[in-house]
């Protein structure tokens, strides 16, 4: 494998991507709290399957965002093509606000309520079979976290999808080597995490997960397999865009930003 291909350090984001991360910022500016490292994580992607391959029609695809605590991300992404507005934006986790710390059905293009970690391969797998039950032809995108597939349901879910020739289905695995405050490394052991997803009957390709351009290169390249499900590993820097909370498990989760961090957050973007 050419590591500096799919190295994210090599990708220097562009002001599309910083705007989203200054969405993120301010949304934590009244209440201060939320999972600020694995938004940052995986906004590139989110913003890619929402960009370019969702689009508004009869049977369109659908995303389920199974890493829950990454919604930052997604709430993010959906304030920019506007299906939400800016308030409800900066009312993330307040008492009345429909944007929680994990998104919810009610929320503009969120199908399924998420947050419980392993539960969000097996919806789609099942969202899958339900659509070539109907002959709808559309695709289902899911995004997983690295430290999400230690559940054992994933890799039961993996079995189903091979089985039943899932190829209307995306798995898109959020590969940052972090886990909650931890490094993966240090809980279990991934690797190798590509053949580990062939052997179980998928199409298997590692990216640079916060490059546009490959992000699309290779769901364009997975929509395209018709024999087997695809699972696309994006390796990403948990934090990516302000070095000094690059991989580190102190902000994973923040639950009272200071005004001092807060205001590091934004002049850093």
């Amino acid at each position: 494998m050419n590591t500096k291909k799919v190295n994210p350090k090599n990708i220097k984001l562009d002001q599309k991507s910083i705007k989203l991360r200054l969405n993120i910022v301010n949304a934590l500016e009244k209440y201060r709290r939320g999972h600020i490292g694995p938004a940052f994580s995986c906004l590139e992607i989110i913003r890619v399957i929402f960009n370019k391959h969702i689009k508004e029609k009869k049977n369109q695809n659908e995303f389920l965002l199974s890493k829950g605590h990454g919604c930052l991300a997604l709430y993010s992404v959906l304030y920019d093509i506007n299906k939400i507005s800016k308030k409800t934006l900066l009312s993330f986790t307040g008492i009345n606000s429909i944007l929680g710390g994990h998104p919810e059905h009610f929320v503009p293009l969120v199908n399924f309520s998420t947050g419980s970690l392993g539960h969000g391969l097996s919806v789609a797998a099942g969202m899958c079979v339900g659509d070539k039950i109907l002959k709808i032809n559309k695709k289902v995108f899911v995004l997983l976290g690295d430290g999400e597939i230690n559940e054992g349901s994933v890799w039961e879910a993996a079995l189903f999808i091979s089985k039943h020739k899932l190829n209307n289905l995306i798995t898109l695995i959020d590969y940052n080597k972090m886990q909650s405050y931890g490094k993966i490394k240090d809980i279990t052991v991934l690797e190798p995490l590509k053949r580990k997803w062939e052997s179980f009957g998928f199409n298997v390709s590692e990216i640079n997960g916060h490059s546009i351009n490959e992000i699309d290169r290779s769901i364009n390249k997975a929509i395209k397999k018709k024999a087997k499900p695809t699972v696309i590993i994006c390796n990403t820097i948990k934090g990516k865009g302000i070095s000094k909370i690059e991989n580190s498990p102190e902000w994973h989760y923040k639950s009272k930003l200071t005004d001092k961090e807060l205001e590091y957050l934004k002049k850093n973007l």
